[in-house]
C-alpha cells in the first residue's frame, strides 16, 4: 500500500503483516496421544473383565505361565506341560494323607486329571485319554487309544510324545500321594489267522513302557508293586478289534 513520498521523492511502501488466529495447526502428534490412551484404556477394561471372569486357580496358572523364570516351551525338559499348568493340577491334593482318607486323596486325584484341561488346549487333548473310575481294588487310572490319537507306534511298545507328555503330567499328580500302584496293559484283538499273535508280548511290554516313563519323570519305583500284562482278555469295547481296547491301567491301590 503506497503512503506517500519520501523526501527524495521515492513512494514509501508500508506492509502489514497480520498474526496467524490463535490455536492454528499444530501437527498430529495428538492424534498419536489419543489413540495411545484409546488402546490403553481398552487394554485396562479388558484386564478388569478377565479378572471377573476367570476363577482364582486359572488367575494363578495364567500369571506362572506368564512369568519368565518358571515358564517353559513345549516338549522342555520332556514333560510338555506349562508350569503354571503343573502348579494347578496338583493344587487340589492334600499335603500329607492318612489310611483313612483315601477316597478325598482318590477324589482329589480324579478332579486334578478331569477339572483342569481349561488352563491349557494341550493339557485338554491330552486329558482326553484319560478315563477314571473307582474300583474295590482303587482308583484306576486308564489312559486309552483315540481312534485318530494313539498313544504307542502301531503294534509296537514304542510310546508316541503324546503317551511321554500324559505319563509325565499322571507322575506329578499321583506323586503328592503316598499309595503304592499296579500297571496293567491291554490291547485290541487281532485276527486269529495270525502265525504269531502279538498280544501277550505286546500288552506287557506296554505295561512296561509307562512304568519306566514314570520312572523317568520322577515317579518312586518302589512305589509300583505290580506291572501285569492281560493281552486281549479285558476288552472294554464290544468290537474285540477296536482302538479303545488298547489301553494302560493304572491303579492307586486303597
Amino acid at each position: 500500500m503506497a503512503g506517500g513520498k519520501g523526501a527524495n521523492g521515492a513512494p514509501i511502501i508500508i506492509k502489514r503483516i497480520e498474526a496467524a488466529p490463535e490455536g492454528g495447526h499444530h501437527g498430529g502428534a495428538w492424534k498419536v496421544a489419543y489413540a495411545d490412551f484409546v488402546t490403553a484404556m481398552m487394554a485396562f477394561f479388558l484386564l478388569m473383565w478377565l479378572l471377573n471372569a476367570t476363577s482364582e486357580e486359572q488367575r494363578k496358572g495364567l500369571a506362572q505361565y506368564f512369568t519368565p523364570s518358571v515358564a517353559r516351551s513345549m516338549g522342555a525338559a520332556g514333560d510338555g506341560t506349562e508350569d503354571g499348568v503343573r502348579h494347578a493340577i496338583q493344587a487340589a491334593l492334600p499335603d500329607s494323607q492318612n489310611a483313612g482318607d483315601f477316597d478325598q486323596v482318590a477324589k482329589a486325584v480324579q478332579d486334578s486329571l478331569t477339572g483342569t484341561g481349561a488352563e491349557s488346549m494341550q493339557l485338554t487333548n491330552l486329558l482326553k485319554h484319560v478315563v477314571t473310575r473307582m474300583t474295590d481294588e482303587g482308583l484306576v487310572i486308564e489312559l486309552t487309544d483315540l481312534t485318530d490319537a494313539p498313544l504307542f507306534v502301531e503294534d509296537t511298545g514304542q510310546p508316541m510324545p503324546e503317551l511321554t507328555d500324559l505319563v509325565a503330567v499322571i507322575a506329578r499328580v499321583i506323586g503328592r500321594t503316598r499309595n503304592q500302584i499296579a500297571l496293567s496293559g491291554h490291547v485290541r484283538a487281532y485276527p486269529e489267522m495270525m502265525v504269531a499273535n502279538p498280544v501277550w508280548p505286546l500288552s506287557d511290554a506296554r505295561a512296561h513302557t509307562v512304568r519306566n516313563l514314570l520312572e523317568r519323570a520322577g515317579f518312586d519305583e518302589k512305589r509300583i508293586q505290580r506291572v501285569s500284562g492281560y493281552a486281549d482278555r479285558k476288552n472294554r469295547s464290544g468290537n474285540p478289534m477296536a482302538p479303545e481296547n488298547n489301553r494302560i491301567e493304572l491303579i492307586l491301590l486303597r
